[in-house]
């Protein structure tokens, strides 16, 4: 690994530390069991995952990309920097017997640019807000998707109310994060990682939100971006 790779090494440092944890379900990381189930079916409706290959960016455990497998993609690789967290959704990925899954520790950029439109969909969730330079990731993102493929993403927006819902009420009141998960100032507004995947020349298609309803402690997704969010891009023929 060299010093131009696209990573936060304080980052990488506090998700290895949590990384025996991320297939409890009552850790820190139960958010991510929760709305996995929403962003799987939201993905699927827009791109059917059935026969396609798919890549998912930081994928941390494997919670996202093991859940595709299962779904019916042909080839799932997921791609992450956390030596820990991948050794973690490897064992996870035998002792589950999840087909058609591998994984690799290498960057987006570097896969890029060693592996070209070599994929059906691109998944990148709640990985950019934790990265030095987000727009490198989207164009990485772009550059390994086939024409007429799909790349999805989801980050956090950058307004008061995510700051008071997403640190002060997740990491802080509810304690449903550990705290300092997110920075404010890492946060990514939706006008913003458009402008990222139109430089990289993907097509935004849908948007969608994602909330949370502290009552009923469940998730949902709904029109309301100002705090979590979803965007679909396509890939031009």
């Amino acid at each position: 690994m060299n010093d131009t790779v696209n990573a936060d090494p304080a980052e990488l440092a506090k998700f290895s530390e949590l990384a025996h944890r991320w297939w409890d379900m009552d850790s820190e990381f139960r958010p991510l069991h929760m709305i996995n189930p929403l962003r799987l079916d939201w993905i699927h409706s827009i791109c059917p995952l059935t026969g396609l290959r798919a890549l998912d960016v930081g994928c941390g455990g494997g919670i996202l990309a093991d859940s595709m497998a299962r779904r019916g993609a042909a080839d799932v690789l997921g791609i992450d920097l956390s030596t820990k967290a991948l050794k973690i959704a490897q064992l996870h990925a035998l002792e589950a017997q999840t087909p058609n899954i591998n994984y690799r520790e290498v960057s987006a950029e570097a896969l890029a640019a060693e592996a070209p439109a070599s994929f059906d969909v691109v998944t990148c969730m709640e990985m950019l807000e934790h990265v030095p330079d987000p727009a490198s990731v989207v164009q990485a993102c772009a550059d390994l998707v086939k024409p007429g493929g799909w790349v999805f993403f989801s980050t956090l927006n950058r307004n008061a109310k995510s700051f008071l819902f997403a640190i002060v009420g997740a990491e802080y009141l509810l304690n449903m994060l550990p705290r300092g998960t997110h920075e404010y100032a890492k946060m990514i507004r939706p006008s913003e990682l458009a402008g990222y995947c139109r430089q990289s020349e993907l097509d935004v298609r849908q948007t969608s939100g994602l909330e949370y309803n502290p009552i009923t402690t469940r998730y949902s997704l709904s029109r309301d971006t100002s705090v979590n969010y979803l965007l679909a891009t396509q890939k031009p023929l």
